[in-house]
């Protein structure tokens, strides 16, 4: 009596096993071409600081107030704080207007509405940074001179209005992600306990994607702490160490963030030996270890907050 042989549905072609390797290979390799450009950027970075950290002392340089690499100063204090003050404010403009946009994007526009609102959203991000940054000089500091704002020229506050819409994309993209991630089995369940439309909103699917939404929070203001060409081109080129006692005059006045003194440096005469070339070095790693920072916390949240749904 004779059987029939069982073909082996478990077995793959020759060449198809072949690319699945092929595959397996490609994308391992991109995988680990990312981290040795990370550890690349952060190895050559922490060379030259460490050399930069030879020549003058850690203590002036994180502790000190005033940064003239003519006269030899170096404190990174003013940098940072002109830093901050341009991400808070830029905070307190993208925060509110993001999260809005996302909870009309999510929960109240329609399926058309949607389809033509969310991209054109996020045609800000494409915008180039340099033209934020002329527009906040040509038409923002004018009108704020206008409206009656007393500001300079070159100031905080236009080039923290502009970083700000920057990046509202940023915000409310990802926070209409985490919303519509929520199932409609919670909404449902809301509206069964006779909830309206703004009680789920605010009650149920905003608590649910919060993971998602603070995360949005801390990588756009990394994408603010990050900015150049804005605050170079309308906020100056001059450090300023906030001061508690006129914290508007910080404002409405000139400063200088981290990223637009490096461009400083490399564009000086400085650029190619000495310290203040290598002072460009040091506050690349104060920057690095800022962003990296805020994205461990962003995950964090994100792992503290998570909410999983079957």
């Amino acid at each position: 009596m004779s059987t029939d042989t069982q073909p082996d549905i478990t077995s793959r072609p020759t060449g198809r096993a072949a690319r699945e390797r092929l595959y397996h290979a490609v994308f391992f390799l991109c995988a680990f071409l990312s981290v040795v450009v990370t550890v690349s950027i952060i190895f050559l970075l922490a060379r030259d600081a460490i050399g930069f950290f030879s020549v003058v002392s850690p203590a002036e340089f994180f502790l000190g107030t005033e940064f003239v690499a003519s006269k030899g100063q170096f404190g990174v204090l003013p940098l940072v704080s002109g830093t901050v003050l341009v991400t808070v404010i830029s905070a307190l403009i993208a925060i509110p207007i993001g999260v809005a946009a996302a909870v009309y994007l999510s929960e109240y526009a329609s399926d058309r509405m949607r389809s033509i609102l969310k991209p054109g959203l996020e045609i800000l991000a494409g915008i180039p940074t340099v033209v934020y940054g002329f527009f906040a000089l040509v038409y923002v500091t004018p009108f704020l001179r206008v409206v009656g704002i007393p500001v300079a020229t070159f100031n905080v506050l236009a080039a923290s209005l502009m970083v700000g819409i920057m990046i509202i994309p940023m915000v409310s993209s990802l926070s209409e992600d985490a919303m519509s991630a929520v199932p409609d089995s919670l909404r449902q369940a809301g509206y069964g306990l006779g909830a309206t439309k703004f009680d789920v909103t605010i009650r149920v699917v905003i608590p649910a994607a919060l993971s998602g939404i603070i995360s949005s929070f801390i990588l756009a203001l990394s994408r603010a702490i990050g900015e150049t060409m804005i605050v170079a081109v309308a906020m100056g080129l001059s450090p300023q160490m906030f001061d508690p006692s006129d914290p508007l005059g910080n404002v409405l006045g000139n400063g200088q963030t981290m990223t637009s003194k490096m461009v400083q440096v490399v564009g000086s005469e400085l650029a190619g030996s000495g310290p203040g070339y290598k002072s460009l070095f040091a506050i690349g790693i104060t920057l690095f270890a800022i962003t990296f920072l805020m994205n461990l916390i962003s995950d964090r949240i994100a792992a503290r907050y998570k909410e999983e749904y079957e």
